[in-house]
């Protein structure tokens, strides 16, 4: 299969797989909350977010590989590409190393993230919770050189099917041993287990069907330097995300204890799935980003008008699923996580408005940062970012204290808003050869296909009793199918609408 045929079916498989996802987690989710727990869900996932900053050992080194495999494979230099298989091996192993140490002095040194707020139970729970996520953590680390090479090789279509079938096994094996009493401990390890498991058939497939190799000397003199100040910058953005998408459970576990974590989590959950939908498209991008700067470097006009209508085509489709769901969950949200969560969780909802709202800028700009990176241009953006996940960081410290799950998200909500909607949009515009006011007219224009849905959700809200799940789930439906309508007259251009009919005409088949 040609990469164009890649590209394609993996952008659908990629949407296929997060279609599924996002039912399964509705199906599997609120078994697993009420099963645990509301403290013990909330103890897992702050001990899950303490082991995510780890990840900050990461340093941008993948995005690095991307960058320097497309280099050498349009030169034809493969011995160069197996070197650098190489060094990401020994780089990651390292890295894996340190994390490993880390996850273990984090595991009896409790004390640091819970303060005194947990009973001996739970500090045991805590302790084991905390070694397995750490062991997993570790193994990441060196196993995703693999998965790395796949995705620069553009194989999107295994990537994205071995993806759904890990997504499908995890509640298929988990669910049950939560009936059975195991409780968090049994989904962590599951978890590890099918990750080691992943991970080998990643590396089979390097190996086997890509027979890529690994050379772990003579190294290109340099490298590691050029390599580090590229990813330097990147690494900093990934500590960014780590305070604003992590350390508001941290603190809420701290200062308000496990109860106002799961209540911070379930809005959290939403944003996830939320933000998974904005890039499982752009993602399969990233090496053609790549190729469209390498291939237009030296004509800089030419340059702006190719990444100005990419930008523009993938944040206009972008646009048009996170309308949906973003209006959706503010018309709907408070029933649907009554219902999916239980009660204790009213709150839930402010969180995950606090979030998705703000986030939905970035969200339709996601091309936007590997545009950044290919033009080796993300040093302003890890600069403007970290400044305002410190000032998130000290308004989540005192607004978590005062309004617990709330005030963790207000603080949040407030960074992006500066950050996303008006500095980076700047800086897109000035320095990264980018259009942003075509973007913002494509995206207002589109924005008139809201104003029917928007009114249909206002009168359903008004008028409709939605805390019955035969009710709510039919007119989740009938909003979906006025907002499809009102889009498909109003906002989409003929592109997007070609989408759609190849889509329907796929299903059909």
């Amino acid at each position: 299969m040609d990469n164009s045929k890649q590209l394609k079916l993996g952008a659908f498989l990629s949407y296929t797989q997060m279609i599924l996802s996002i039912v399964i987690s509705l199906l599997y989710h609120p078994f697993m909350i009420r099963l645990l727990g509301q403290s013990e869900y909330g103890l897992y996932s702050t001990v899950a977010s303490t082991i995510s900053l780890l990840s900050v050992l990461n340093l941008g080194f993948n995005a690095g590989y991307i960058r320097y495999y497309s280099k050498y494979k349009k030169a034809g230099d493969y011995e160069s590409i197996y070197k650098l298989n190489g060094l990401f091996l020994i780089i990651f192993a390292i890295i894996g190393a340190i994390s490993l140490i880390c996850g273990t002095v984090l595991a009896f040194n409790l004390n640091w993230v819970f303060d005194q707020g947990l009973t001996a139970q739970e500090y045991g729970t805590a302790t084991i919770l905390m070694l397995l996520l750490g062991v997993n953590m570790a193994i990441s680390f060196p196993t995703s050189v693999f998965s790395t090479i796949i995705s620069a090789n553009e194989r999107f279509v295994f990537l994205k099917l071995l993806g759904m079938v890990k997504t499908i096994i995890s509640p298929m094996v988990t669910l049950p041993l939560l009936f059975l009493g195991y409780r968090s401990i049994a989904m962590v390890s599951v978890t590890l287990i099918l990750s080691v498991l992943t991970d080998s058939v990643y590396f089979i497939y390097v190996k086997k069907a890509l027979k890529n190799k690994f050379i772990f000397h003579g190294f290109e003199k340099g490298l590691f330097k050029s390599l580090f100040a590229y990813t330097g910058f990147i690494a900093i953005n990934i500590i960014i995300d780590q305070i604003n998408w992590n350390i508001d459970k941290l603190l809420l576990g701290r200062y308000k204890g496990t109860i106002e974590v799961a209540v911070y989590a379930v809005g959290f959950f939403l944003y996830q799935y939320y933000s998974l939908m904005s890039t499982a498209i752009s993602g399969v991008f990233t090496p053609r980003v790549h190729n469209l700067i390498t291939a237009t470097k030296d004509d800089l006009p030419q340059q702006r008008k190719v990444i100005t209508e990419l930008f523009v085509k993938v944040g206009r489709v972008q646009f048009l699923i996170l309308g949906l769901v973003a209006s959706g969950i503010v018309f709907f949200g408070k029933p649907f996580i009554y219902y999916w969560s239980g009660n204790g969780y009213e709150n839930s909802y402010y969180v995950a408005l606090l979030l998705i709202i703000p986030a939905s800028i970035a969200l339709t700009q996601n091309v936007g940062l590997e545009i950044q990176r290919a033009q080796n241009k993300h040093k302003f953006r890890s600069f403007a970012y970290l400044i305002m996940a410190i000032v998130n960081l000290v308004l989540s410290i005192f607004l978590c204290q005062w309004y617990g799950a709330i005030g963790s998200a207000i603080g949040t909500a407030i960074s992006l808003v500066l950050a996303n909607g008006l500095i980076m949009n700047v800086y897109y515009h000035k320095a990264c050869n980018l259009n942003v006011l075509i973007f913002w007219k494509n995206i207002l224009k589109m924005s008139l296909g809201l104003i029917v849905p928007i009114a249909c959700g206002v009168l359903i809200v008004k008028f409709i009793n939605l805390y019955s799940l035969v009710v709510l789930f039919a007119f989740i439906f009938i909003y979906a199918i006025v907002y499809f309508v009102s889009m498909w007259f109003v906002g989409m251009n003929e592109y997007e609408k070609n989408i759609v009919r190849k889509v329907f005409k796929r299903l059909k088949r």
